[in-house]
């Protein structure tokens, strides 16, 4: 496996791909990798003869007092993880690298609308630091494919919107959310839960599942259901940021007949803010 941190080695790595005729994919993460990244690894590679990873703890997506420092930077591990898939190339840059301007004076990309709700509503700005980084990314390595996980259900609608509206040529391809046996959604943030929090955090994805039945069972009082679940979670110790159902074509609020929803729900626990998603099909 190839690691480079400068974009020129990067660009020129990428561009002798080209002239062979293959077809690349980007897996872009944060490093601290776990399985539900691997298997995004694993998903990319189905998709292109040659697979990047990209590792970078992106300062323009946390807030103030959020977890910038102390979030985990694992990158020796990672890459010892990555050549046991089979990744071709580690594209570990430095921030001077990506961001060579303060972070007042950078350009960046925003997407109305998307990122203003949700995870947009309680984490400002977040999604603009998201889709600037994700935008240069796709700039500097230039890939056919990108390859998301789902458990970012609003990232992921935020960077299809993105690309849409900007036209860049990169295919986007999600994966479902890969999980715990006990149903949680694998985070790298989940390192940040006592053994106790761990043993509760499981309870978003059964008060997501319990929801997702009552929708089937052609229950339509949204706000009853919301409120019903936000309970369950304080019940259970949990702190919720939000807990909505919304329609899964542009998570906006839906009406009664709707027919494709999606659940979503971010809770704190201890130390670690935790999100997970269920999309429901009412037929």
């Amino acid at each position: 496996m190839i690691t480079l941190e400068q974009i020129e080695q990067l660009r020129a790595q990428v561009s002798g791909w080209r002239k062979e005729g293959q077809r690349i994919a980007l897996v872009p993460t944060m490093g601290n990798l776990h399985v539900g990244h691997l298997k995004l690894v694993e998903h990319a590679r189905q998709l292109a003869d040659r697979v990047m990873v990209s590792i970078f703890v992106n300062p323009l997506q946390f807030g103030q007092g959020e977890d910038f420092d102390s979030y985990p930077r694992t990158l020796d591990e990672d890459s010892r993880k990555l050549e046991a898939y089979a990744a071709d190339l580690l594209f570990a840059p430095t921030v001077s690298e990506v961001y060579p301007r303060p972070q007042a004076e950078q350009t960046k990309v925003e997407v109305p609308g998307l990122s203003s709700i949700l995870c947009g509503q309680s984490r400002p700005g977040h999604f603009a630091g998201v889709a600037t980084v994700v935008c240069k990314l796709f700039n500097m390595t230039q890939p056919d494919v990108a390859v998301f996980g789902e458990k970012d259900f609003q990232q992921l609608m935020v960077i299809r919107r993105m690309v849409e509206d900007l036209q860049i040529p990169v295919e986007i391809e999600g994966m479902a959310t890969v999980r715990e046996a006990d149903g949680l959604a694998m985070s790298s943030r989940n390192g940040y839960l006592t053994s106790a929090e761990r043993a509760r955090a499981p309870t978003i994805f059964r008060v997501l599942n319990q929801t997702a039945e009552a929708l089937l069972a052609g229950e339509s009082d949204f706000p009853a259901l919301q409120r019903s679940a936000c309970s369950e979670l304080e019940s259970a110790g949990l702190r919720p940021d939000y807990y909505q159902i919304r329609r899964a074509q542009d998570l906006q609020p839906p009406n009664s007949t709707e027919k494709a929803l999606v659940i979503l729900a971010a809770a704190y626990l201890g130390n670690a803010r935790l999100i997970d998603n269920k999309t429901v099909t009412i037929s």
